[in-house]
């Protein structure tokens, strides 16, 4: 999927920046820093849906009652 179609309305989105950026004048550990980092962001995006997720379960188990 292209970061296009993921934030149309949002140039300035420092993702869309992100997958601009030209990884060329990086060295190998820099790149390595920059893939934990995302991996970091990843981590912390997937617990937010996570926990998002369980809240919804446990506002419908609630409102079940």
């Amino acid at each position: 999927m292209d970061l296009d179609e993921l934030f149309p309305a949002k140039p300035d989105d420092p993702l869309t920046q992100l997958g601009k950026q030209d990884l060329d004048p990086l060295s190998v550990d820099e790149l390595h820093a920059r893939i934990a980092g995302l991996e970091a962001e990843i981590a912390r995006v997937r617990a937010k849906i996570d926990a998002s997720v369980s809240f919804r379960a446990s506002a419908e188990a609630i409102f079940r009652k």
